[in-house]
């Protein structure tokens, strides 16, 4: 590991102390050069979270300028100039701290009945054994009033939340808060609260714009360290797109050398009177270096939710490319030398622009910005930023002109943007994750917070080729999985397979699988005497059906399973049998084992096949305070 890595960290605070985990490095667009590229990304809110690689910025040594003295700047002799008692620099400098305390001043009075800290008990999911959930676990954050009666935090302080409660400033008095919407690309949720007396007194805060750099600003909120709010000031001092912790994505954020610390999370930076963004990670091992959520990101997660009624997503181009710095290689496809732009090098086959580009073309502009050889686009004064920025903040099925330079002629091209999931899944809060298990064999769709059950080290100590394969690979229609068989729960059906583990599912009964609910609906209709099942390295499982569907229950009572599947397979495999059921009601009497007051669920349950007649009686109760 490079001693100058820096790390982003996540910053909401828990109750009980819980070693650091590293994150995974995000390949969304693309997968890390090399392991020990990797530097860990550490939180204190989450137990498991996707990784990410922490962004390696160059350090670039400029030539130190030469201090001038009084007599030598000017024509030669110059006699020095005494400074007065107060000069303007003085002046200035006085000018600006008073006008820094009078901002921070008025930040602290405008939040004081705005800003609220939250309480978050979660439950995460066991990825080695998905029919559970880990241990319970409280953890502390910050959030603000806006308009329309909500709250805004980050998506991390309420990740696989299973309680909420929120408190305002100077009251003693917890409410339950209720989760609108989670966006946990642009870690942003949005949260209400039913009781009317919760919102008395309270006042909602306002949205301003980007701040320029070496503005001020206040970051209000609850971190550790003590119970009551508080205010940390500093200025910006960078604006561009930055890796997201939590999500794993890469947006627009603000840079500040503010002190933000865990519980921090989701508290407003004001400037002036508005909000100027929203705490959400810093930089560990580096002095007071904190990221804020812009407004345009938080205006952009927002209108979604109104739009839709729930979080939308942010839209990308579906494109990996490729810098043009190198004369040779502009040359080589016919750049002219007026001409900016980058290498499209890798299209994702789910995306619109996998039916308008071509690999190989020279994508020029971006709704006629154009694009430099570098990839970034001109933004405000002086600044360049990455053209993704403009690309994320279009709206889902929204059109985009791109210009591109194809075989040395230019073509301008409409494309529709939206958001695109890559083939393993980066992270899955808020939801159980999916299994079945058939004789022993448990199957699951490969995901990176899998991989990270494997410890910190999770790049080196998962199996490579499925790590290869989450960081690589990109899906080739939609609804794609890479199924895996994890684990085998041993029982004599399946001796001598025992050591078949964390090896991707490619066949069953030589048809190839495309996710795990075709892997589970190939499994429950099967009519052959025997089930094969072919695994990535060329072995074979071979099991004789009828005996193996008879041993499923024995193993699931044996380790105390509730269900042969999660919930979003029974919920299928529900719905197909119903419609089966029902087509036999037309064509054929009713069953006498089918009581008189009977309902088609009631039909379902006792007719069910294998397993389900067990597994819809089950349901998961969360645990609440």
């Amino acid at each position: 590991m490079h001693a100058s890595a820096r790390l982003l960290r996540r910053l909401s605070s828990s109750s009980s102390a819980r070693s650091l985990r590293r994150l995974p490095c995000h390949p969304s667009p693309s997968p890390p050069p090399h392991p020990s590229h990797l530097p860990p990304l550490r939180t204190v809110t989450r137990a498991l979270l996707p990784h990410l690689a922490a962004p390696r910025f160059s350090t670039i040594s400029c030539a130190s300028t030469p201090s001038l003295r009084l007599g030598e700047c000017g024509a030669p002799g110059t006699p020095a100039i005494p400074l007065a008692e107060n000069s303007e620099g003085e002046e200035e400098a006085e000018s600006v701290a008073a006008r820094h305390d009078t901002d921070a001043f008025a930040a602290v009075e405008l939040a004081l009945d705005s800003v609220v800290k939250v309480f978050t008990v979660s439950s995460g999911p066991n990825y080695f054994l998905p029919w559970q959930n880990k241990a319970q676990r409280e953890s502390m954050g910050s959030g603000f009033v806006i308009s329309g009666k909500r709250i805004v935090t980050n998506a991390h302080v309420v990740a696989d939340h299973t309680f909420v409660l929120v408190r305002k400033h100077g009251s003693p008095t917890k409410y339950k808060a209720e989760v609108q919407a989670i966006g946990h690309e642009c870690d942003l949720a949005l949260l209400t609260v039913e009781s009317e007396e919760f919102w008395e007194g309270m006042n909602s805060l306002d949205f301003g714009d980007i701040p320029f750099l070496q503005e001020a600003v206040a970051v209000v909120g609850y971190p550790q360290g003590g119970d009551n709010i508080s205010v940390t000031k500093g200025v910006v001092s960078r604006v561009e797109p930055t890796q997201y912790a939590h999500g794993a994505t890469q947006l627009m954020a603000i840079q500040i050398d503010a002190a933000i610390n865990p519980g921090n999370s989701g508290g407003p930076a004001i400037m002036g009177d508005k909000v100027a963004g929203v705490a959400f990670q810093n930089l560990s091992g580096a002095e007071n270096i904190g990221y804020i959520i812009p407004v345009p990101v938080i205006k952009r997660f927002i209108s979604g939710v109104e739009e839709s009624g729930k979080y939308s997503g942010f839209c990308s181009l579906g494109i990996s490319c490729q810098a043009t710095e190198n004369i040779q290689i502009r040359e080589c496809f016919g750049m002219r030398p007026e001409m900016t732009g980058v290498l499209v090098s890798r299209i994702n086959p789910l995306s619109d622009a996998y039916k308008i580009l071509r690999k190989d073309d020279i994508l020029l502009e971006f709704d006629g910005v154009p694009i430099a050889n570098d990839g970034t686009v001109p933004f405000r004064n002086r600044e360049r930023i990455t053209f993704d920025h403009l690309v994320s903040m279009k709206k889902p099925e929204e059109t985009a002109v791109i210009k591109v330079l194809r075989d040395g002629k230019e073509h301008e091209l409409n494309v529709t943007l939206r958001p695109l999931q890559p083939l393993v899944p980066v992270h899955q809060f808020d939801k159980l994750p999916s299994y079945y298990i058939f004789a022993g064999f448990v199957f699951i769709p490969l995901t990176q917070p899998y991989l990270h059950e494997f410890g910190e080290d999770w790049y080196n100590a998962s199996p490579r080729r499925l790590c290869e394969r989450a960081l690589r690979e990109l899906p080739k229609k939609a609804g794609q999985q890479l199924v895996i068989l994890s684990q085998v729960l041993m029982d004599d059906i399946n001796v001598g397979y025992e050591r078949l583990a964390e090896l991707q599912v490619k066949k069953v009964n030589g048809v190839e699988v495309e996710n795990l609910k075709h892997l589970c609906s190939i499994v429950e209709n099967c009519t052959e005497e025997n089930l094969r099942i072919d695994l990535d390295d060329e072995r074979v499982i071979v099991l004789k059906f009828q005996n193996a569907r008879l041993a499923t229950s024995r193993i699931l009572k044996r380790h105390r399973i509730p269900s042969a599947m999660s919930s979003d397979l029974v919920d299928e495999q529900a719905s197909k049998e119903t419609n089966e059921v029902g087509r036999g009601l037309l064509e054929s009497p009713m069953s006498p084992s089918v009581a008189a007051g009977s309902s088609l669920a009631d039909l379902v349950l006792t007719e069910g096949r294998g397993g389900l007649q067990q597994i819809r009686r089950t349901q998961v109760l969360h645990p609440e305070l």
